[in-house]
């Protein structure tokens, strides 16, 4: 539990730290959203529907089953186990663990109880992780890259935006602000940026690769939050680039694999823009399907994993870890009687400044 918990730590902090030096980072998680830290398939949307709740009731049943196992292992009654139905629905599975004996065991042996569910998590995430590598590393280029088109694909249109009202739709490729030439992100948010409160013209290539030119008024300020255009864009993706780039973070940095296909969707092989450009010897065409749901098992099993051996009061990281400290500390007087407490509420704070530090440093 405490690699794990050290990790989470590692991770949240991190994200503190980058979003309180970084006016970048704070403006694009403004702009994804709040709901967009929640792994609910449905409110996240990021998430997508079929994938994400397989993934999820999975996890669930996975981090439960841990916790039941090596309860029983060590002869701790379990009341009750089974799945949770919404509508119909397995939405979960639960463990009921009797408290009163688990109260009775040592420190060790509750440790590896509330280990066992982060852990199983872990394990399903690893073992995602490798086989979601078995069929990336095994793709073929079957569309190459036109060398004669450049400028940023567009990956999401913002409502009501002035993107939206010019005709721009997702997959388009942008070229042109201005008669100025368009090759990266760099060179759009450069160009509208250096024309606010213009008319510009803004040529871009649609989806059936016709060239189309319209002229656009720009606004006055950026709004903070705000894109100019309400776009996301990608640079135009090479397709052997991409995949190479791809599968050398499997060795490299495995934690830069958690960047979802539905965001990151022109560095990711089987992301919705990428898929067409390759095919699988053993799925053809269709690799993206179980790429997808072996990406959400290992996004979520991960996320869930870690976030549960965080020292906060009711998850499994707090209750190992304050079971520890109340045993250290029964004893004594003062606050040290109230470590456990203290150590929740840090915890709380220290989760709760990643949600709201883009809101709070505009």
């Amino acid at each position: 539990m405490p690699l794990i918990t050290g990790l989470a730590l590692f991770l949240i902090l991190g994200a503190i730290i980058t979003l309180f030096t970084s006016e970048i980072v704070r403006e694009g998680a403004r702009g994804i959203g709040p709901q967009s830290n929640l792994l609910i398939p449905g409110l996240n949307p990021y998430l997508p529907i079929a994938e994400g709740w397989i993934a999820l009731v999975l996890t669930i049943i996975v981090h439960e089953a841990g916790h039941g196992i090596v309860a029983r292992v060590y002869g701790v009654k379990v009341e009750s186990t089974g799945i949770v139905l919404f509508l119909g629905l397995p939405i979960g599975a639960f463990v009921n663990i009797e408290r009163d004996e688990l109260d009775k065991i040592s420190i060790k042996q509750k440790s590896s109880i509330m280990t066992a569910g982060p852990m199983s998590n872990i394990i399903l995430a690893g073992v995602s992780l490798f086989l979601m590598f078995l069929i990336t590393s095994s793709l073929t280029i079957s569309q190459p890259i036109n060398p004669n088109i450049f400028g940023v694909s567009v990956t999401t249109i913002n409502p009501n935006s002035l993107a939206e009202s010019l005709g721009l739709t997702k997959g388009s490729t942008i070229q042109q602000i201005q008669n100025n030439e368009i090759r990266n992100p760099a060179d759009l948010n450069e160009n509208l940026g250096g024309n606010l409160g213009k008319t510009v013209s803004v040529t871009w290539l649609n989806e059936n690769g016709e060239k189309v030119v319209k002229q656009a008024t720009l606004p006055n300020v950026r709004e903070p939050g705000k894109g100019i255009l309400g776009v996301t864009v990608t640079e135009v993706s090479d397709p052997k680039k991409v995949l190479d780039r791809y599968n050398s973070l499997f060795v490299s940095n495995p934690l830069a694999l958690l960047a979802p296909p539905t965001m990151a969707q022109g560095v990711i092989p089987f992301s919705s823009m990428m898929q067409e450009k390759y095919s699988s010897p053993i799925f053809g065409s269709f690799f993206s399907i179980p790429a997808n749901l072996l990406f959400w098992l290992w996004f979520i099993n991960f996320n869930v994993a870690i976030f549960n051996a965080l020292p906060i009061g009711p998850l499994d990281g707090g209750q190992l870890y304050n079971a520890i400290i109340n045993k250290k500390t029964e004893k004594r007087k003062g606050i040290l009687r109230h470590t456990s407490k203290i150590l929740t509420y840090s915890m709380i704070v220290i989760v709760a400044l990643a949600f709201v530090v883009p809101w709070l440093m505009r």
